[in-house]
């Protein structure tokens, strides 16, 4: 409660404060080549054609921006919930999406293209689909496209990476996909060439809250406008190699500036540029350090929530049991409720649900909160399971040497149920700590969240996550000794020495 009290008032910043404050933007920077991604070269360092079209806007606005990272899934819930006050992350203006958000003025205009693999079908047409796998993106004009094909097998992915590695293994026979990713993820790869001609057309927009921001927007307007006329855009989309005829209609600008595309050769030179055994090991070595800082944050997030389960769920037990029966049976009622939802909706109705009620919790509250209450239940009924095999004998004993019943349960009842529900206890943190993924859509980067970012980088899915796996082994192993000796010492008095 301490927790969620000082993390309300810390939600509640002065308006001068807040006045003073740069713009934020939010995007997914986890896997989203080349819209803002990690540069390869240094994972530490943001780019994308994206990223260098906002720190231009931001010179054109005359305001600092500051980047907040977010789950693709959470990026439009932290728009309305605040968390900042726009989001460009290759967004489609379409009429669903203008139902929910405002968008401004377009920034960037493409197509959907057909990408697969050099040895397989030859599939160049949408009517060519017809009786076919194909793979594409969740929610995009792609995927309404293809509905009007019914004869298409359609499957959706979340992750670009995805979607083309199903390609390569044969899962699938095509992707049909916006031109950027097109570009970046098939022509890149060896395995995987793009075809046929361009279809339709995609306009992106920069989101805002719906009904919020009008005079951003405008000003948002204006700069990308100004952007158009002066150069801004065509020097950043040639650098990226994305300015294509479509992109120069759109803008009115035929005009061909001597701009190498170096982003996109930068690319894709560290995408290819080393190989082997001692290229890879240099690689991963690379990776400790991210790893490193993805495993404190998670170890951090478990150890508080088991603290608060812990405690919450031996309350629980002693109310089910001892209590008063109208607490008995509210305790009974969160106990089912809780493990009746998914924990996935639990931390999101906290993160993105509590503000409406006035409750504005960080990221890192939010995310021990959720794991706290809802590994409660569990604890809850381990211990009541555990309180009822102390013999009955116990408490009547107690009691008979003129303890209370307060007295009886702490000093004779609870530590032998303790001693008796330690393995289980163990088990329920190594879930927990593995359950700590669920935190990234919530804009926490812990191990999982650190997995998908690298390996959608360097399209390395069995390498880093050996390494992932390992981490979360080598946190766990530690706690699993450590239960081990203390369930050894709370045993001592029953064990038969020889």
């Amino acid at each position: 409660m301490v927790l969620v009290l000082l993390a309300g008032a810390g939600g509640v910043a002065p308006q001068a404060a807040r006045a003073e404050q740069p713009l934020r933007w939010g995007a997914d920077a986890s896997a989203d080549v080349p819209y803002t991604f990690h540069d390869p070269n240094d994972q530490s360092r943001l780019t994308g054609f994206e990223y260098d079209l906002m720190q231009s806007l931001g010179e054109h606005l005359g305001k600092s921006l500051q980047f907040v990272q977010n789950d693709w899934d959470g990026l439009i819930p932290g728009l309305q919930r605040g968390l900042y006050e726009m989001v460009i992350c290759g967004i489609e203006i379409t009429p669903e999406h203008a139902e929910g958000i405002d968008f401004s003025v377009p920034y960037y205009v493409t197509s959907e293209r057909i990408v697969v693999r050099r040895n397989g079908p030859a599939l160049s047409t949408l009517e060519a689909l017809d009786g076919h796998v194909i793979g594409t993106m969740k929610a995009t004009q792609a995927e309404r496209i293809l509905a009007n094909h019914p004869q298409a097998q359609v499957r959706t992915y979340d992750e670009e990476t995805n979607v083309f590695m199903d390609l390569v293994n044969g899962r699938t026979d095509a992707v049909l996909i916006d031109g950027p990713i097109a570009q970046y993820y098939g022509a890149t790869n060896p395995d995987l060439q793009v075809v046929g001609e361009p279809i339709g057309t995609v306009s992106y927009g920069i989101a805002f809250a719906k009904g919020k921001n009008a005079a951003l927007r405008e000003q948002v307007n204006t700069a990308l406008t100004a952007m158009k006329k002066d150069g801004s855009l065509h020097r950043i989309l040639v650098r990226w190699n994305l300015w294509t005829p479509q992109t120069a209609a759109w803008a009115e600008d035929a005009s061909t500036p001597a701009i190498e595309p170096t982003s996109w050769n930068d690319y894709v030179a560290a995408l290819h540029g080393s190989s082997g055994w001692h290229a890879k090991v240099a690689r991963y070595a690379s990776f400790l350090p991210l790893l490193a800082k993805g495993a404190v944050l998670t170890l951090l997030v478990s150890l508080c929530a088991m603290v608060l389960a812990v405690g919450l769920g031996l309350t629980l037990a002693l109310l089910r049991l001892y209590g008063p029966a109208p607490l008995a049976t509210l305790s009974s009622l969160y106990v089912e409720i809780v493990r009746g939802t998914p924990l996935l909706i639990q931390i999101l109705l906290i993160f993105y649900g509590l503000p409406q009620c006035g409750l504005n919790l960080t990221p890192f509250v939010a995310g021990v909160l959720a794991l706290g209450l809802n590994y409660a239940a569990y604890e809850a009924e381990n211990y009541r399971a555990g309180l009822q095999s102390v013999a009955r004998g116990q408490m009547e004993a107690a009691l008979a040497l003129n303890m209370t019943h307060v007295q009886a349960l702490r000093y004779v009842v609870v530590p032998q149920a303790f001693r008796l529900v330690m393995p289980v206890m163990t088990n329920d943190f190594i879930s927990l700590l593995k359950d700590s993924s669920l935190v990234s859509v919530i804009t926490l980067t812990e191990l999982t969240q650190t997995y998908i970012r690298l390996s959608s980088t360097y399209f390395d899915y069995f390498g880093t996550g050996l390494m992932v796996g390992g981490a979360y082994l080598l946190l766990g192993l530690p706690f699993v000794r450590l239960a081990r000796m203390a369930e050894k010492k709370l045993s001592q008095p029953h064990i038969r020495r020889r």
